[in-house]
């Protein structure tokens, strides 16, 4: 596999498609740098908590409420406000001059944004940080070629193996548009990750969901624990406790080369969230609720006040 970028401070590089941080064995050079990732896979991974800095790893940046689907599990808080274009130019602006190892521009859709490509590149520009997208593919096939060589890595969200689990979920004709989205991104040379929401609903076709990401050659699986936030709080009865879901993780058959990451809620809590509105919100140190909100106006209000979390 050719090279890919990471964010990196010191002995800290950032995957953009996992969300995961690595400890290097020798300093890297800051900024964003470009590795092996095979070499980097086999370097330890350090838990959010455990970087002792003062900025958080990664952060999500939701620039966008809008969205054409309406997932019944969604974190987003619909009412709130958008800026406009030049208000999300600052906002890049501020994090492309942070200590952030990796943004991940979320939302919302932000597929639906045509100033998309711009934002990536101020961040990446001017900062050290790797950038990700996370879509839920219903626009990137016709995106893919504003992203490619721009984007760092695509998360695309699938929430099952099969076309009837995912539409369920997410509505008539996603699955389709989002495999559509997934196959031309990796034929146009993007580093694809697939994240799915760990639900109760779709647990049994997890092993399937692996056996998929294989199948379309993505860079590997990302689980995510549902978290009771937003539209996910009316859907309690569909979480697994961190303990089950890692008890399911382990019975599964992971093919070489993918690699599969179970984001558990314990793990999500203290990640750090800028929301459309330009505010900074936090979950809480259990993932369980969201803990403060402040505008975002420098660098400096990204500072870490309680432990740091991951995406």
């Amino acid at each position: 596999m050719t090279s890919r970028v990471y964010g990196v401070d010191g002995h800290l590089a950032h995957d953009p498609a996992t969300g995961l941080t690595h400890h290097a064995p020798r300093p890297l050079p800051a900024g964003r740098w470009s590795g092996d990732p095979a070499e980097v896979n086999r370097w330890p991974v350090v838990a959010p908590d455990q970087h002792a800095r003062s900025q958080p790893a990664s952060i999500c940046w939701s620039p966008i409420v809008r969205c054409n689907l309406h997932c019944p599990h969604c974190l987003d808080d619909t009412s709130v406000r958008e800026l406009g274009p030049a208000d999300r130019n600052r906002i890049a602006q501020i994090l492309a001059s942070s200590d952030i190892l990796g943004v991940d521009i979320s939302g919302g859709e932000p597929l639906l944004l045509k100033d998309l490509p711009d934002l990536v590149r101020t961040v990446t520009t001017g900062g050290r940080a790797a950038v990700s997208i996370t879509t839920n593919g219903t626009h990137l096939q016709r995106r893919v070629p504003h992203l490619a060589g721009v984007v760092d890595a695509i998360r695309v969200s699938l929430d099952g193996a099969t076309e009837a689990t995912h539409d369920r979920l997410r509505g008539t004709g996603s699955f389709t548009h989002a495999i559509a989205g997934i196959r031309a991104a990796v034929q146009a040379g993007v580093c694809v990750q697939i994240q799915t929401v760990l639900m109760a609903t779709n647990q049994p076709e997890t092993q399937r969901m692996i056996d998929l990401a294989h199948d379309l050659g993505v860079n590997g699986l990302t689980l995510l624990q549902m978290l009771p936030i937003g539209a996910g709080l009316h859907q309690q009865n569909q979480m697994l406790t961190d303990v089950a879901a890692l008890d399911h993780v382990h019975r599964l058959h992971i093919p070489d080369p993918l690699r599969v990451r179970l984001r558990t809620r314990e793990l999500a809590g203290g990640f750090t969230v800028v929301r459309a509105d330009g505010r900074i919100w936090r979950n809480d140190t259990r993932g369980l609720t969201i803990a403060g909100l402040k505008p975002l106006t420098t660098p400096a209000d990204l500072t870490l006040t309680a432990k740091d979390g991951s995406a």
